[in-house]
């Protein structure tokens, strides 16, 4: 089975269309038979992609640090579920258990989970990819950020962050469907002390 890892917040946001979107995001997964890998929450975006991807029969995976088991209100109805010992080891399995990674609407955790990707692609750690759904322009800042970057060449040719972006959560999967990887690099490792 193919997995996509969902990155989104823990809040709702203010507008709807974004909860709109984590529904359909989890919907057109749950249809086309990927899993789900996140973040372990039951709360706001992370918990209505996740209820919306089993509400369809899908197979959801969360992955949560033992510290935020009360906090993010941990769904029970989840497919399986890993309690880590702290976000780094989080981040490593949802990367190790993940073919692609999408970024909803979300708050710092959200960007920072996204940076990261971006940050492994440009690097050639791995050719998996990565998408932004762009719903209600809500990354438009940052993608104009990015574009600052390029022409500030902080971000230099040859060495460029490899993402799809999208403004309907209903694209994503047939373009991930679509991916074909096309190198292998070798995955990040975690090397605990």
């Amino acid at each position: 089975m193919k997995r996509l890892c969902v990155y989104c917040g823990s809040g709702s946001g203010i507008d709807p269309r974004f909860l709109d979107a984590a529904r359909t995001l989890g919907r057109t997964m749950a249809e086309a038979q990927i899993g789900l890998v996140y973040g372990g929450g039951g709360n706001g975006m992370m918990g209505t992609v996740a209820q919306t991807v089993i509400d369809h029969g899908g197979h959801v995976t969360g992955i949560i640090p033992a510290s935020l088991l009360e906090i993010e209100n941990a769904l029970e109805t989840i497919s399986e579920r890993y309690v880590t010992s702290g976000f780094h080891e989080r981040k490593m399995l949802m990367f190790n258990l993940s073919d692609g990674f999408v970024a909803l609407p979300g708050g710092v955790g959200t960007l920072e989970e996204l940076v990261e990707q971006l940050t492994w692609t440009q690097l050639g750690h791995h050719d998996k990819p990565v998408f932004i759904v762009n719903t209600a322009g809500y990354w438009d800042l940052l993608l104009a950020m990015f574009d600052r970057m390029r022409e500030q060449l902080f971000i230099r040719p040859g060495l460029d962050t490899r993402y799809i972006v999208v403004e309907k959560a209903e694209d994503v999967v047939p373009f991930f469907l679509k991916h074909r990887p096309s190198k292998k690099a070798p995955p990040p490792t975690l090397i605990r002390a």
